[in-house]
């Protein structure tokens, strides 16, 4: 059998680095990107040590010229797991929004996308059973964010950046599953729900581990798998 070989961005802590663990433990080759060289390159050795096979990607996803470096790096791929993500902080009120911080995570969570997907796209259009995976949240889905019995703990704080980010990159997924529907690449949203990471000061509720099986369960669907949905590991999240 051939090795596949996946990318994980932002994937030197939390959630990516166990959808890089979880790959690895399948005998997937995995690409740890993160643009901190310390923390990749711990998180490499910590990964080689469980004995993954894995290879840092140095990989800035709001730069052109770190995007592109980091494809040149790699002769194929058959996955690409964008989790690179940052939530701009709290308080995020839409009354007393600091502008600068909706566009540095948009910047990030949406637009570092499309670069990351765009720059690789050519490596997965050569891959047998191409996919990619877009880690986004349940505070994404519009649906929930406007139920009039919502609480707090199922769609997040007011988040006038963060929120609606995913939620922006919800509809960017959408839009690659129609452009690519005529293709065998199949790209879908994770939410890997509240789960403790330093992005919420660790008051997730849920391990690292499990936020990260729904992203390991869409990177490996089988070729008559969905393409263009918003999962989380009950199912279909709507939109």
């Amino acid at each position: 059998m051939t090795t596949k070989t996946a990318l994980v961005t932002g994937a030197n802590k939390g959630i990516g680095y166990e959808i890089a663990a979880g790959l690895g433990a399948l005998g997937w080759r995995v690409g740890v990107g993160a643009r901190d060289d310390a923390r990749r390159e711990s998180a490499v050795e910590k990964l080689r040590a469980a004995g993954h096979d894995v290879f840092g990607v140095p990989l800035d996803v709001t730069d052109d010229a770190s995007v592109a470096r980091a494809a040149d790096r790699l002769d194929e791929l058959d996955v690409l797991v964008n989790n690179a993500g940052i939530t701009g902080g709290m308080q995020q009120r839409p009354t007393t929004a600091d502008l600068d911080v909706v566009r540095t995570v948009v910047e990030t969570n949406v637009i570092g996308v499309i670069r990351v997907t765009n720059a690789f796209l050519p490596l997965l259009r050569r891959s047998a059973s191409p996919r990619i995976v877009n880690m986004s949240s349940g505070v994404g889905s519009l649906a929930r964010q406007s139920a009039p019995d919502a609480s707090e703990l199922t769609i997040g704080p007011v988040a006038v950046a963060y929120s609606p980010s995913k939620t922006f990159l919800n509809g960017v997924t959408v839009q690659y599953a129609r452009e690519l529907r005529d293709t065998n690449i199949k790209i879908n949203v994770a939410c890997p729900g509240f789960v403790a990471t330093d992005l919420n000061n660790f008051r997730g509720v849920r391990t690292p581990e499990e936020g990260a099986h729904i992203a390991i369960k869409l990177a490996t669907l089988p070729d008559d798998g969905p393409t263009g949905g918003y999962f989380e590991d009950a199912g279909r999240i709507p939109w």
